[in-house]
């Protein structure tokens, strides 16, 4: 844009002597799919009065550029196909090719829908080593902010078909449904990936939306100060990087003469706990420091040292160091050698092994650990192992630690911009409405809102509404992903924030031509990324068949919650969605189901499938009000699904 703004004050100034060169958005560009059979348009900038040809497909349009620079012309519907090349004509002259007419869709949300290929490559290899669709294509929108108004045009951006290489940076959500509706229906698919991690529902909210939330919207004109934006940004930064210099400084294994990663230390005063587990919960070490640490846990840095056996037919070969997850940062050893780092507690642990640092018999590893905050150490029930393609070394058991450090937590409170309100949708979403003909979005989001679930419902209908109107295309299919299981299970029925978010989504449904795909199967309790994207996708494209491609027949959906009837001492459960018919998966019992009379104190209910309702009714409770289904953090047990194997949504009949 600013080339744009330069090119028209010469112009101005020039009193019309010239014109200057045209410019296109970046969505404009070679290998672009278009959507089809909807009216397209393509748009950029030029001089004022400047007249700009478009030819594609056999056909001429022409226009000229408006007061402001901006010119646009709409081509009419057109069926799938391709490729096509486009010319453009005007002071300059630009070619387009590989253009495709196919189905667009914008898959947005946080960072269950930016997690790329390359994430969930142990689970999907040979997915990864096939997945050669010239004509399945994304465009990544890099993750930028603006509070002060809505752009035009993004910073960066091309549009790349999928091939093993490229896909290991696609969506994996967004590529394992495209694959599905590309398979199903032999049109290019075209993936606009728009998603930030961590990001709150209501960063993608617009600013007019935002006047129904005053607290949000003072956020948003707060931010609107770039003054006040970078004087945050050098404190917090100032703040984290204090802290860890001091961490650094103050590390006695990492500025002992002797250094602590070297195989050679003397570490027969270190002391042992099993692995992989938290220094605080399953070591005690939060009791032995109590008296130096005054925060629940102890933060700062753990030295972490296994000795272990590798056969002799594990040398010479490709092997990886499999750490699973680490809170919160690592820096990893392998006989003093450093073979990688993570610097966050997410990202799965798996570090390259140099052929010819493996060595037969006796080796040492050594991890640095730093927490920041809260507990330290390794995520149990992943995987630990030293791996070639077909001998493992478990590396689960004892492991010897050493504190290098005690310290305070890292700094709180910083501000994190991409997730206040309106600056995603200003950067990420205005760029592409009003132009951008689409067939639909889907969306994996809610993880940040979890904090205060009963306001989601309202913030979530509110982005779909507001997107629809700035598309101004109609109701398009809005597709999006109740939230999967997570956390530790409870033994017993409770509350769970959790629960209420995914309540929330449920409700969500009530605003027209939207579809929800149940995860509460394919999560990980001590992951809240699980590897699981496959199924995601192809649950997501079961709703796109039923709301965007129309078929009326597809069972889409597990049971959906309708309607309650009490009889005596039972509650009887009506469903939408019963496809085939309801049944308890595994051919068990159903589970987690519970019930509570008027005083609302649920306990476990007894459950049974009576044609296609469900009979809920406990000993304990002779007046029934209530039954919740699934309603935990991680319903891990349970299995109420139809014949079509999807699962029922939670819910809670009060």
């Amino acid at each position: 844009m600013k080339a744009f703004l330069i090119c028209l004050i010469s112009f101005s100034l020039s009193f019309q002597i010239g014109f200057c060169d045209i410019k296109l958005p970046r969505l404009i560009s070679n290998g672009m799919i278009l959507q089809r059979n909807a009216k397209i348009n393509v748009w950029g900038w030029g001089s004022i009065g400047e007249k700009v040809s478009v030819k594609f497909n056999n056909k001429e349009y022409k226009t000229v550029t408006d007061a402001g620079g901006k010119w646009k012309v709409t081509l009419p519907q057109m069926n799938a196909g391709g490729p096509y090349i486009m010319q453009i004509d005007a002071n300059n002259h630009i070619t387009l090719t590989d253009i495709l007419l196919g189905d667009v869709w914008v898959c947005s949300g946080q960072s269950n829908m930016e997690l790329p290929m390359s994430r969930v490559k142990v689970k999907y290899e040979k997915e990864i080593a096939n997945a050669t669709y010239p004509k399945i294509r994304q465009f990544n929108v890099a993750t930028t902010y603006n509070f002060k108004e809505k752009q035009s045009d993004f910073t960066s951006g091309d549009w790349v078909a999928a091939d093993p290489r490229t896909v290991l940076n696609f969506s994996a959500v967004a590529y394992f449904f495209a694959k599905e509706l590309y398979l199903q229906y032999q049109v290019p698919i075209g993936i606009i990936k728009a998603s930030v991690g961590g990001s709150p529902a209501q960063a993608w909210l617009s600013e007019e939306s935002l006047k129904k939330y005053p607290e949000y919207l003072a956020l948003t004109n707060r931010y609107k100060d770039s003054l006040a934006v970078d004087s945050i940004k050098k404190a917090d930064a100032a703040a984290v990087n204090n802290w860890n210099k001091n961490i650094d400084d103050q590390d006695l294994g990492w500025n002992s003469e002797f250094k602590w990663f070297n195989p050679n230390q003397d570490a027969s005063q270190w002391k042992t706990m099993k692995m992989p587990g938290f220094w605080d919960e399953d070591a005690g070490f939060r009791s032995i420091n109590e008296a130096s640490n005054s925060s629940k846990n102890t933060n700062g840095v753990m030295w972490f040292r296994k000795e272990v056996i590798v056969p002799q037919s594990m040398i010479g070969k490709p092997a990886k160091l499999i750490l699973g997850a680490i809170i919160d940062r690592d820096l990893v050893y392998l006989n003093g050698e450093f073979v990688g780092t993570t610097s966050y507690q997410y990202p799965p642990r798996r570090y390259e092994i140099l052929v010819g640092l493996l060595k037969a018999g006796k080796n040492t590893i050594v991890v640095r650990v730093i927490s920041n905050t809260g507990l330290g150490g390794f995520v149990k029930d992943k995987e630990y192992s030293i791996r070639t393609d077909k001998e493992t070394v478990n590396l689960a058991g004892d492991w010897q630690y050493k504190m290098g450090y005690v310290s305070v937590p890292m700094p709180g409170g910083g501000t994190t911009f991409q997730y206040q309100p309106a600056g995603l949708f200003n950067a990420m979403i205005s760029p592409l409405g009003n132009n951008t003909a689409i067939k639909g979005v889907i969306w994996y989001q809610g993880e940040s809102n979890t904090s205060n679930p009963k306001e989601y419902q309202s913030i979530f209908s509110d982005v779909i509404k507001d997107w629809r109107l700035h598309w101004n295309q109609g109701t398009f299919p809005f597709l999006y992903v109740q939230l999967a299981n997570f956390m530790q299970a409870k033994s017993e029925p409770t509350e769970s924030e959790w629960a209420e978010l995914r309540y929330a989504q449920l409700k969500t449904l009530s605003v027209p031509k939207t579809g929800m795909a149940v995860t509460i199967d394919v999560g990980e309790w001590n992951d809240i990324h699980p590897l699981t994207k496959e199924t995601v996708g192809k649950r997501l494209a079961l709703a796109a068949q039923k709301l965007a491609y129309g078929n009326s027949n597809i069972v889409h959906s597990g049971p959906i919650y309708q309607s309650k009837k009490i009889v005596g001492k039972k509650i009887i459960l009506s469903f939408t969605n019963i496809g085939s018919g309801l049944v308890a998966k595994g051919d068990q019992e159903l589970k987690y189901f519970a019930i509570a009379g008027a005083d609302k104190k649920f306990v476990w209910a007894k459950a049974k499938i009576n044609g296609n309702k469900v009979e809920v009714w406990s000993e304990s409770i002779p007046h029934p009000v209530s039954v919740r289904y699934a309603w935990a953090d991680n319903p891990d047990k349970a299995n109420l699904y139809n014949k079509e194997n999807l699962p029922a949504s939670p819910f809670t009949t009060d």
